[in-house]
């Protein structure tokens, strides 16, 4: 089903492999275990033999995501991460943006309210906003603790609804898994997929997600037409 675009008020962004260019980071640092073998590899090639093993962990590292939540455990999980994280400084993080994502932003703030809805732990939320100068861009960011269960369940996204000022069915979830069009869609919101981060194309087609693009960084062509 197509977008409904009168009906998008709020615009929720997720960060891994939708505005943060995470897969490729995984892999750069994934192929550096696959050079000493790269011998043994097709073609000698180590950065696409660590390609094919990220997108092929990325699956059940979803699936694991729910978990937590599954079993009720997910506020002492976080509350434990939160004190762990605070007693040590948080290490140097070299994030990649996905390209086009700032100029995206840059064109559609001020047509919509726009919230971070993320499940990373906050302090690399913020400090991947800190990085690129993200934060002006956003009224709210959503991380995996602010609401009472994480993505994929609906919480963050009807958190972001109600701060923001708008009706859960009237935002649009943006994101790049399985995980961020299920929350959408359990949120009553209408849900766009894109390619640069984890999911696919299958698998975000049979989830319904209400369309699909390339890249995040084609957002506000869509938008903004």
């Amino acid at each position: 089903m197509p977008l409904d675009l009168p009906r998008i008020h709020a615009l929720c962004f997720d960060v891994d492999g939708t505005l943060s260019d995470t897969d490729d980071l995984f892999v750069k640092r994934a192929a550096r275990y696959f050079l000493p073998v790269r011998f043994l590899l097709p073609q000698h090639d180590a950065e696409r033999a660590a390609r094919r093993f990220v997108m092929w962990a990325e699956a059940p590292g979803n699936a694991l995501i729910g978990i937590p939540d599954w079993l009720g455990i997910d506020a002492p999980l976080a509350a434990l991460s939160e004190l762990v994280t605070r007693r040590r400084p948080l290490p140097r993080k070299d994030f990649m943006l996905v390209p086009g994502v700032k100029e995206m932003l840059t064109r559609i703030k001020g047509h919509y309210p726009m919230a971070v809805v993320s499940a990373r732990d906050e302090r690399s939320t913020l400090a991947f906003l800190e990085q690129f100068e993200l934060h002006p861009y956003f009224d709210l960011v959503v991380t995996a603790v602010t609401a009472p269960h994480t993505k994929p369940y609906p919480d963050p996204i009807l958190y972001a609804a109600e701060k923001l000022g708008v009706a859960p069915q009237n935002c649009l979830m943006i994101g790049d898994t399985p995980v961020d069009i299920r929350a959408g869609k359990a949120a009553g919101a209408q849900t766009l997929g894109v390619l640069c981060g984890f999911g696919e194309l299958p698998e975000l087609q049979r989830l319904g997600a209400d369309t699909i693009l390339e890249t995040t960084a084609e957002v506000a062509d869509l938008l903004l037409k």
